[in-house]
């Protein structure tokens, strides 16, 4: 048997091309996902940070220090007005729409995920998008993690066949507690953690598949995380009488590391991979990612990988963003469009837990004690 598919899953793209002519970043939000991924990616990638803005001034002055950013701006006016810039919005989604209305018109712009917390707040940021023009991308960048890309060329390439399973599991137990703004949010976990999960799903199996088209879930709270409005949920994304889809997340693992899990499973016709997203584990350190792939039934291997979700992955985006305005990628691979489908997805799994699920057919002749016999 040849083992010429086997040999070609070591040999993966796994980081995607840099630009070639990069442009200024402004960067508005110095907040944490900022200082633990955007500016690690872009230094990592060689791109000039040109300043950055926070309402927050000594957080942005703190940033610029540990990151040897040039400038701070004392407004939003002043960071907008950077000529050439990219902009670069790590901002939570209720201040997203008003950096956006006040961007130079037809300017590039990279926004942090979620694309608002609801469909109707996607809409609406769609359409601002489109009134002023703007090239506009959302950071789903689970997408670009290194052994996500991978996965991506072995679905492309044909190497797994037909797809028929995808699974994605999360056993772990996650530091609720570092994020306070977390705390009376009336959605939490679907759109603001397993969105990641339902955006990547969308991306692996829609060449083959199209969009899911219907979807099944639960989200719920735990009884340790009162505040939170959930953090458990389950999903089942239907792609097609053929393939078998969900989503099993657990945030409350109090148990130790020995059964802890962070993995998305892919299987078809042909062969199999496993993707392990290392950060939910022991977060915020995490684990390395991995990712083992079997291939025409000769076992199991592990594809060597170019670094891990974060902050390796946040390359993409941004890379992504300034090609496709240099004219060098034909595809803005997460643009607003694209990323209000990812929502549509989102506002079905909450409609579907609001639905609740199909009751059991009631017994018309109810037994008289506990054992179903009669008295």
């Amino acid at each position: 048997m040849s083992t010429a598919p086997a040999m070609r899953a070591l040999e993966l793209e796994q980081r995607w091309p840099a630009p070639r002519a990069p442009r200024p970043i402004v960067l508005i939000g110095a907040g944490g996902i900022a200082n633990d991924a955007h500016l690690p990616a872009y230094r990592a990638l060689g791109l000039e940070v040109r300043g950055c803005y926070d309402v927050d001034a000594a957080r942005a002055r703190a940033t610029a220090r540990r990151f040897e950013i040039a400038r701070t701006y004392p407004d939003l006016a002043a960071a907008c007005a950077e000529p050439g810039a990219v902009f670069d919005l790590a901002l939570p989604p209720a201040a997203v729409a008003g950096v956006l209305a006040v961007l130079p018109r037809g300017a590039g712009v990279l926004i942090q995920k979620p694309f608002g917390m609801d469909l109707g707040a996607a809409g609406r940021l769609r359409e601002l998008c489109r009134e002023r023009a703007l090239v506009a991308a959302v950071n789903f960048q689970l997408r670009y993690a290194p052994n996500m890309l991978a996965l991506r060329a072995l679905v492309e390439r044909g190497d797994l066949g037909r797809i028929v399973e995808a699974d994605v599991r999360v056993n772990c137990k996650m530091p609720w507690e570092l994020w306070p703004f977390l705390r009376g949010l009336p959605r939490m976990e679907l759109v603001l953690h397993s969105i990641h999960y339902l955006d990547l799903l969308r991306a692996l199996l829609g060449a083959q598949h199209g969009e899911p088209r219907a979807v099944w879930a639960r989200t719920v709270r735990h009884p340790d995380a009162p505040q939170l409005a959930s953090s458990r949920s389950s999903a089942i994304l239907d792609f097609g009488d053929d393939v078998r889809c969900c989503l099993s997340i657990h945030h409350h693992h109090a148990h130790g590391p020995a059964h802890e899990a962070s993995e998305l499973r892919i299987e078809g016709t042909r062969g199999a991979a496993i993707a392990r997203m290392g950060v939910n584990l022991d977060y915020p350190r995490g684990r390395p990612d991995a990712l083992e792939v079997a291939l025409d039934g000769q076992g199991w291997r592990e594809v060597p990988l170019a670094g891990s979700w974060f902050p390796d992955a946040f390359r993409g985006p941004m890379s992504n963003l300034q090609r496709f305005l240099a004219g060098d990628d034909a595809q803005l691979w997460t643009a607003v469009d694209d990323a209000w489908r990812t929502m549509a997805l989102v506002e079905a799994c909450y409609a579907s837990d609001a639905s609740g699920g199909t009751p059991l057919p009631a017994d018309a002749a109810q037994p008289s004690d506990a054992r179903g016999g009669r008295a």
